[in-house]
């Protein structure tokens, strides 16, 4: 009884609140993508009730995963050098007071920067918390199934963010949809303060503000510029100063980087296959997800008539087919490896939006069936793309395999928005059936994820690859 006493007197705190460590990571992650998406539906009331221009609206919208993109490599390097937790704290406080201005903001412009705030917030904790998950769980299993739970909340944040949204906006002002957060900062604050371990702090780790501002110069531009391609006469001028301005950035950004003793962005380790596999991966798993998802939304509620709520659940038929296979493929990738469920995460995606263009027409239930199967195939490639960049790169440098990873998901999604809604507009505007406009942007999607398909299984053909 006395040894056994001792034991449990003992043993690690970390051990023994791991679990309560991935749900305050779990939360952070959650408030960041539901962020994301939380707004979709809301911008007839935001034009309504602040007297939100179109344009506006727009930038209201976009101003979150444009900032928050930029800045992603520099806050993963940030938390190799200042330890993971102390920015994940400080990520989570900001986004609680950037809440609050949103949530009260006074005019467009106020709520424009409140959105840049919230930004800077989710960037700073997005690459803490798989970062958090790796030096928090040192068994393979357990760290995969943290994973699996970690892209589950990841896939669930952005996808029922326009459901919890249209909840709100049925019972409450607008501003409610950012005062929600605040209760759930609070909690996530505490359970990061007492059960987090602290990361080792590496003083020697350089952080480069200016090569993240290159970054989102060059992301800025590449986003205006396909923004302006989707306009009916669009400006050629507009178009090639965009263009201009990307390759500029994108361009010093990796000069830079080459320069640099400690980049934020260590381009040599794309020359792992398993990493650049699991790059590919998350890009094309939000790719083909957060556009769909949005245009989804826009189709069904302005061309046949569904309501917000009624538009979400068919937006919620792949988020519920994600959330069910990214929950499973955390504890299969123990035992079948990277390899196999990369290349079927790829071809479900592929298989489930071609079925949907077909379905579309024919039966409502056979093409939510077809998003679930979608989403099945999404759901594999969140989980596994996650534990395969992270676990191919070295511990100490988790920060910056967390920060490419979330650089993946987010220009993944944040392309796809711009890609596919321009895409749908733009058919809308030339096809007199809407609906052939819509099943062009789910052949478009199924076209991507094969493209991906093709693109990891020659990139794992002789990697060797994560349990395996």
């Amino acid at each position: 009884m006395i040894q056994k006493d001792s034991i449990q007197t003992n043993a690690d705190p970390r051990t023994r609140g791991r679990w309560l460590v991935l749900t305050a990571v779990s939360l952070g992650l959650l408030l960041a993508t539901i962020d994301t998406s939380i707004l979709y539906i809301a911008v007839p009331v935001l034009e309504t009730d602040l007297g939100a221009s179109t344009s506006q609206s727009l930038w209201i919208i976009n101003t979150y995963p444009l900032v928050m993109t930029g800045l992603l490599l520099g806050t993963g390097t940030l938390g190799d050098r200042y330890g993971h937790k102390r920015v994940f704290q400080i990520g989570i406080v900001l986004f609680g007071a950037a809440s609050l201005i949103a949530a009260f903001s006074p005019t467009p412009e106020v709520l424009i920067v409140a959105r840049a705030l919230l930004a800077v917030g989710a960037a700073l904790m997005l690459p803490a918390t798989l970062a958090i998950i790796r030096v928090t769980f040192d068994d393979e299993r357990e760290r995969n199934i943290a994973i699996a739970v970690w892209s589950s909340v990841s896939i669930g944040g952005i996808a029922f963010g326009p459901l919890v949204g249209g909840l709100l906006l049925e019972w409450f002002w607008w501003g409610s949809v950012f005062l929600i957060n605040v209760p759930i900062v609070l909690v996530t604050f505490v359970l990061a303060a007492v059960y987090a371990p602290k990361a080792r702090e590496d003083g020697t780790v350089p952080w480069d503000l200016f090569s993240s501002v290159l970054a989102l110069i060059g992301l800025t531009g590449l986003v205006a510029a396909i923004k302006e391609i989707s306009l009916p006469g669009p400006s050629w001028t507009v178009i090639v100063g965009a263009l201009v301005l990307a390759v500029v950035g994108f361009g010093a950004f990796v000069r830079r980087q080459g320069r640099l003793e400690t980049p934020l962005l260590d381009f040599i380790i794309f020359k792992n296959r398993a990493v650049s596999a699991g790059v590919v991966a998350a890009g094309l798993s939000t790719f083909v997800f957060a556009g769909v998802g949005a245009v989804t939304s826009q189709h069904f509620q302005t061309s046949e008539g569904f309501t917000p709520l009624q538009s979400g659940l068919l937006v919620g038929c792949i988020a519920v087919g994600a959330t069910v296979t990214s929950l499973l493929s955390g504890a299969m990738l123990s035992r079948l490896g990277s390899r196999p469920l990369l290349r079927g995460g790829a071809a479900l995606a592929a298989l489930g939006y071609a079925a949907a263009a077909v379905l579309l027409p024919v039966s409502i239930w056979g093409f939510g069936a077809a998003l679930f199967i979608a989403g099945t195939g999404i759901g594999v490639l969140i989980t596994v793309a996650s534990s395969t960049i992270i676990t191919n790169v070295a511990p100490e440098r988790a920060g910056m395999a967390s920060g490419v990873e979330e650089v993946s998901y987010e220009f993944g999604s944040l392309l796809s928005v711009t890609v596919l809604g321009s895409l749908y507009a733009s058919l809308a505007l030339t096809t007199p059936a809407t609906a052939i406009s819509y099943q062009g942007v789910l052949v478009l999607g199924a076209a991507v994820a094969l493209l991906g398909f093709i693109s990891i299984a020659w990139l794992v053909r002789r990697s060797r690859l994560v349990g395996e």
